[in-house]
């Protein structure tokens, strides 16, 4: 994740010019959407806001809030930007207490996200835009991805090699292993005791990866550093402190390449994990109406086309066009790439023993 600051945003207010939705102006019921949605417009009205916990960038989703405030001007947006586990903790210690919390969840930590939708915090809630998510992000209609984020390696251009960049997990096991003095101490990662992201992928990968525990022993031989912030990572390997990453967010590496001439991307032939940022209700929240707009919102066409072009975290859904899209993606990775689906699969590892058991093996194999 990149550098968070806490805040919280209230906007929502009328811009000078009518926005169209599906050509229909302003909170008029979209095009396609049941006949009855005006009710949830006018009780959202009614709310006057919907409080957001996320842990997107409020400046990636800057445009969103902007967008969404002309659709329905009289629905503020008031969105606290946090990382994923200071999201999750906020929101169960303000909902056991039983006080104001977040009407919406939306975070990139998929597991904790499935964790909460499973034990009851999450409403079901079929969305009119919920055909248009792919099966695997969604979950039983109560928590859906809403992006397609693949992990990438990274990289400084001006100190390795096009022949040093791997093109295989295989293949960045023996560069660890084979060129051990150039890469010791260069090397940069999620910490995964501290990132739910992180955490997550590396999970992913030991299903993925039949030399995972190979890996880990050449991340330990190169003394890898590791880090809970994607921006912290990006910046070492753009000085030159770290040569190489692993598994960092695509979209928000892609963003930093495009203005930083040191920092270059790469995909792997083998495989690519690719996450989605899983939006859901909250059951007991205030303003459960609002909460509805903006995950329908989120979801649509024209929200999904905010995601790939102004935020460029990748649209999930098919029909999007752009070089930020799951489409485009897939044009170029094709089965290569292996999303982690929205479902009670990414919950196998919050068990506590199985979760402390892959941590100290993880320690043990990495051991500098």
């Amino acid at each position: 994740m990149l550098h968070k600051r806490r805040l919280s945003i209230a906007l929502g207010l009328a811009l000078a010019l009518p926005v169209t939705f599906s050509g229909v102006a302003h909170a008029d019921t979209p095009a396609g959407y049941p006949a009855d949605y005006a009710k949830i417009i006018d009780g959202a009205k009614k709310e006057g806001k919907v409080v957001i916990y996320s842990t997107t960038d409020s400046k990636a989703a800057e445009a969103l809030i902007k967008d969404f405030g002309a659709l329905y001007p009289g629905v503020k947006v008031e969105y606290n930007d946090m990382n994923s586990t200071e999201a999750y903790n906020r929101f169960i210690s303000e909902a056991a207490a039983g006080g104001a919390t977040a009407d919406v969840m939306w975070s990139s930590s998929m597991d904790l996200q499935v964790k909460l939708a499973s034990e009851g915090y999450a409403v079901a809630y079929k969305s009119p835009e919920a055909a248009a998510v792919p099966a695997w992000a969604n979950w039983k209609d109560t928590a859906y991805g809403t992006t397609f984020e693949p992990a990438a390696i990274v990289y400084n251009k001006r100190l390795v090699t096009e022949a040093e960049v791997p093109t295989t997990h295989e293949e960045f096991t023996k560069l660890l292993v084979s060129k051990q003095d150039k890469f010791k101490n260069k090397v940069t990662t999620y910490d995964i005791e501290k990132s739910g992201v992180g955490f997550s992928l590396m999970t992913y990968d030991l299903k993925h990866n039949p030399q995972f525990w190979d890996f880990a022993k050449a991340m330990g031989g190169v003394a890898a550093r590791v880090q809970s912030s994607t921006g912290t990572m990006l910046e070492r390997i753009s000085s030159g402190e770290n040569l190489i990453g692993y598994n960092i967010l695509g979209p928000y590496a892609l963003v930093r390449a495009k203005k930083d001439p040191s920092i270059g991307v790469a995909f792997t032939k083998d495989y690519n994990l690719v996450l989605s940022r899983v939006i859901f209700i909250n059951k007991a929240g205030k303003n459960v109406n609002a909460a509805k707009l903006w995950v329908d919102y989120i979801l649509s066409k024209r929200g999904q086309t905010i995601i790939a072009n102004d935020a460029q975290l990748f649209a999930i859904r098919g029909d999007v066009s752009g070089a930020t899209t799951s489409a485009e993606l897939t044009k170029q990775l094709g089965a290569s790439l292996k999303p982690m689906p929205v479902s009670t699969e990414l919950l196998d590892y919050l068990d506590q023993k199985k979760r402390l058991d892959f941590l100290k093996q993880w320690k043990e194999a990495t051991k500098k």
